[in-house]
């Protein structure tokens, strides 16, 4: 048996059944199973177990589900989602590898294309360039344990970094590549977040479903001098992915 149904709800106090049984999908969910693809009792099982409605069970199924927790496969049944990667992506200027790394995570990038292209007005403005010049346009999709987790778009001066031309960035790193051998130092990075949907290409992509919420990082690196040497646009799974911001006052 399950050990959900260990769990009784109490019928005496004014907390309503459906939010009862939430708290205790919930510690069922968090306190035993980590892993993708756990499958829960179904709607039926829990609600003969706790004696209540199947509406009340569904009730609080649902908002776990828009909460994040858990979803639903037709004709297959509700599955607990496998906890978000913490990303320190907004607080710490390193690369996507070496944060998966130090996660416990295996990284692996596919190229997507690599290409010398004039600069559009957007990317002349973030790379302080002149309207047309050389820019260096890198696509990549980016994994953890194989699972597409970010759609990454990098727009670099070609003047400063004609070497990554020559470099397999699907098993080497972008950022060890600029400060070793193209000998720029990073400094700093400033970015913004902002929520956005999948659509059609990035749904494909990242194997979710069209209109799911991405995280939407757009990023600026700069040398010790203060130039930028690094245009970034990444669409991150929302369903993969939890940002943390540390503040100081």
């Amino acid at each position: 048996m399950s050990i959900l149904f260990s769990k009784s709800l109490k019928k005496n106090i004014p907390i309503p059944y459906y939010y009862q049984l939430k708290e205790i999908l919930l510690e069922y969910i968090t306190e035993h199973h980590v892993n993708q693809d756990v499958q829960i009792p179904t709607e039926l099982e829990i609600s003969k177990h706790f004696s209540i409605s199947r509406p009340t069970v569904r009730q609080a199924m649902n908002e776990l589900v828009v909460e994040g927790y858990l979803y639903r496969q037709k004709g297959k049944g509700t599955f607990i989602i496998k906890p978000k990667i913490s990303q320190s992506f907004l607080q710490v200027l390193d690369s996507f590898n070496n944060e998966m790394i130090k996660k416990g995570l295996k990284p692996t990038t596919t190229v997507l294309s690599m290409e010398v292209k004039k600069s559009d007005e957007k990317v002349s403005e973030k790379l302080k360039l002149p309207l047309d010049s050389q820019v260096i346009q890198l696509r990549r999709l980016r994994y953890a344990n194989e699972e597409p987790i970010v759609y990454v778009v990098t727009y670099l001066p070609y003047s400063k970094c004609s070497l990554i031309l020559e470099k397999d960035l699907q098993h080497e790193s972008l950022y060890e590549i600029l400060e070793q051998e193209c000998g720029l130092c990073l400094l700093k990075a400033t970015r913004e977040l902002e929520a956005v949907i999948a659509g059609d290409y990035e749904a494909a992509l990242l194997q979710i479903d069209i209109g799911s919420p991405l995280q939407y990082i757009k990023s600026i690196t700069y040398l010790a001098d203060e130039a930028p040497i690094e245009y970034s646009l990444a669409k991150y799974r929302g369903n993969r992915s939890k940002f943390s911001f540390e503040l100081t006052k």
